[in-house]
């Protein structure tokens, strides 16, 4: 079953995203990513244009409780149509914007 994650990154680095959004493929990896800056600008990738700044996973993420457990982040479920409005708003390029808040589902 496709999962699709939004993950919260807690951290003061300036250039790293904060906010991540992930499409996982039944196989356990990353098939789509957006990445949301503290300046609301948006990447993302499928794969096929991977950037220094921004790639796909090269291994299985695994559970999202893994995630979750980590001080450092704060991750849950989204909904498909949740995560296909960030990635359109990533692909207008419409930087910086505002994402809604998207809770768990």
């Amino acid at each position: 079953m496709v999962q699709y994650w939004k993950v919260s990154w807690h951290h003061d680095f300036t250039e790293e995203p904060v906010t991540l959004f992930s499409e996982i493929g039944e196989d356990g990896y990353e098939t789509r990513k957006v990445q949301e800056y503290r300046d609301g600008r948006l990447l993302r990738t499928d794969g096929s244009d991977e950037t220094a700044e921004i790639g796909l996973s090269e291994v299985p993420v695994g559970h999202i409780s893994d995630v979750s457990v980590q001080p450092e982040f704060s991750a849950f479920t989204i909904r498909e149509g949740d995560f296909e409005a960030v990635w359109s708003a990533a692909e207008a390029d419409q930087a910086p914007c505002r994402l809604p808040d998207l809770q768990g589902g």
